[in-house]
């Protein structure tokens, strides 16, 4: 018991600190349990240890242990969401929620009442229905454009959109892969998985309640972080960093080519675009060879510039404001544009120069920002992480390529002539009949989601090799490797000691002429802190078995305490790091740490009673 204390003590600060990603701690997890008995067992062997240390099973049970520490892969939870993420992406390519985004934001005009509405009454229903992360990636450009059309600041709309895509997830089943796990736990230690819609009636509800608050409350509280400007350049204060010059007929540079001059360079400066003969180049030039008279668009600060203008032999082109239309001159279309980077992207942990960013994108970063923080400078070696923002100058083909990229979203809606939206009506009706059968008969949700999958390919609303990409596999490592510490928390007793010290703290409520229903408000109360420290997945697998110990130790339903742990796991408001798609807009929003806890904390407050009251009103909290 002590040992998975401990392992649980270090997943614990590994994911709240992001040491590592999620998903390799998760892998780490598993591994360290897996190997606690043959080591032990070795060192028994060797006299240094009294006895082997057993947390996968019991000693004599006849269970391998190594099944065990593997179960997360042969998990239906595991497979069901893997499975969930194919048939999101398989809508996702139609274009259907794209085409319902541009019809209601053709709706919202200036009006933040309308613009709330709409961000907040797209993203709940669908997250329902396809993952709630892959619904807030692909309504991000749409909320950013609605607001930058209606000069509202993206902040006041992307923070509901995250907290919208919670609350919708809910609303059944396969909202969220929270939900899933949940329900094989659930299965596994009372026998009670959920079904489809198990409990959709307080999904409703919470999302009433939680539109209520975003569209009353909630819209005083979100500050206005970015700034209502189309102009990109403005929005990420460049004016000080973005400089035209000349080459100078005596320049040194003449003669090397564009990327020699960078490489070479001591300075700390991106050449944004090139002007030669009224015509004008963008990445990739680096194989030009520079012309006295060539004038450069640079990313530079105010010093540096001096130096750069006294060594290189360039000067300042002083009358000229170097902005958006400025930028733009290359081309007719768009060609500079936010990108942010998306969940499960290979950059996460990387840096600019790592991944070779300009010459594998052919594209030029001017600045990055990562919640509050915006960089402008020195920024080649910062790592990548998730939500952080890109403003990115590029050819309108480089752009297209990342926004085909599962690397990154890219923040504007750009035109996507790939959508196959004559699948439309295909992928809708595989994921309705996914949904039906799983709810309307006795087949297993993830036979039902598997023959979905298939279903999307063998239609050609997906091709063979995009199976491989529509899953965020960092999400099905952190369900694999965190499923087997629930395993070790109950088989050592650390789950019922857990509830023991839970139901000593509820004594004194009930004592005290508190009923169980507050005591269900506490168990959703706690699981909701440590949800928005670490993975929400992993605060399911840890709590759950702690909720049925304390249950069965009060005499209560432990069903009800199944769902305080998982609607107050996937509801996790206060931090960026609580949710996923908190993450996704900290970027975007340009939000502070302390935004989510002065929002989400009333909410989170208001939703710890709604969701007791429901539970104990539809379910009853008496023994089942």
């Amino acid at each position: 018991m002590l040992f998975v204390f401990a392992v649980i003590v270090a997943a614990l600060v590994l994911f709240a600190t992001e040491a590592l990603p999620v998903d390799v701690t998760a892998i780490a997890v598993m591994v360290a349990l897996m190997l606690a008995e043959p080591v032990t067992v070795f060192a028994a062997d060797a006299g240094l240890l009294a006895e082997p240390v057993y947390v996968l099973h019991q000693a004599g049970d006849g269970i391998s242990p190594l099944d065990r520490g593997l179960s997360g892969f042969a998990s239906t939870a595991t497979i069901t969401v893997l499975a969930m993420f194919i048939l999101s992406d398989g809508v996702q390519r139609t274009g259907i929620v794209q085409i319902l985004g541009a019809k209601i934001a053709s709706l919202t005009g200036d009006s933040e009442t309308k613009q709330l509405g709409a961000t907040v009454g797209l993203v709940a229903p669908i997250s329902g229905f396809i993952n709630n992360t892959a619904a807030v990636a692909i309504l991000l450009p749409m909320v950013t454009d609605i607001a930058h059309k209606g000069k509202l600041s993206p902040s006041k709309l992307l923070l509901p959109l995250s907290y919208a895509s919670m609350f919708g997830g809910m609303l059944t089943l396969i909202g969220t892969s929270t939900n899933i796990l949940a329900s094989q736990l659930s299965a596994e230690l009372i026998g009670h998985p959920f079904s489809m819609f198990e409990f959709t009636q307080l999904g409703i509800i919470v999302t009433v309640i939680g539109t209520v608050y975003l569209l009353t409350v909630g819209r005083y509280l979100i500050p206005s972080r970015i700034p209502a400007e189309e102009d990109l350049t403005e929005e990420f204060e460049m004016g000080e960093y973005l400089t035209e010059v000349v080459v100078r007929e005596d320049s040194p540079l003449i003669g090397q080519t564009v990327e020699e001059a960078l490489r070479v360079s001591e300075f700390d400066v991106d050449i944004v675009q090139l002007v030669r003969e009224k015509r004008t180049f963008l990445e990739p030039f680096g194989q030009k060879a520079i012309r006295a008279g060539d004038v450069f668009a640079v990313r530079t600060g105010r010093d540096t510039l001096v130096d750069l203008l006294d060594v290189e032999g360039l000067d300042v082109i002083p009358e000229v404001e170097v902005d958006d239309a400025e930028l733009e001159t290359a081309t007719e279309r768009k060609n500079l544009v936010e990108v942010v980077v998306a969940p499960g992207s290979s950059l996460i942990g990387e840096t600019l120069v790592s991944t070779n960013f300009r010459q594998r994108y052919d594209a030029t970063v001017l600045a990055l920002r990562h919640g509050q923080e915006l960089y402008r400078q020195r920024m080649d070696h910062v790592k990548l992480r998730i939500g952080d923002t890109l403003l990115v100058q590029a050819t309108p083909d480089s752009i297209d390529r990342l926004n085909r990229n599962n690397d990154f979203i890219v923040a504007q809606e750009v035109e996507r002539p790939d959508f196959r939206q004559s699948k439309i009506p295909v992928a809708i009706g595989i994921v309705a009949a996914v949904v039906g059968v799983a709810a309307l008969t006795p087949i297993h949700i993830v036979i039902s989601a598997l023959g979905g999958a298939l279903a999307m390919v063998l239609t050609g609303c997906l091709r063979p090799p995009e199976l491989y990409d529509a899953v965020q596999w960092d999400v099905v490592f952190l369900l694999a490797g965190v499923i087997p510490l629930g395993v070790a928390l109950q088989e050592t007793g650390g789950a019922d000691l857990l509830a023991e010290l839970f139901v000593m703290g509820a004594g004194s409520i009930l004592t005290a002429g508190g009923g169980l229903a507050v005591v269900l408000g506490l168990m959703y109360l706690v699981t909701a802190l440590l949800t928005n420290i670490i993975s929400n997945n992993a605060s399911v697998v840890l709590m759950i078995p702690v909720a049925i110990e304390t249950a069965q130790q009060l005499n209560a339903n432990a069903f009800a305490f199944v769902l305080a742990v998982t609607f107050a796991a996937s509801t996790a408001f206060m931090t960026p790091v609580g949710y996923q798609t908190n993450l996704l807009v900290y970027g975007p929003g340009g939000y502070r740490f302390t935004d989510y806890l002065k929002v989400g904390a009333p909410l989170q407050a208001v939703f710890a009673v709604a969701t007791t009251l429901g539970i104990a009103y539809f379910w009853g909290l008496a023994p089942a």
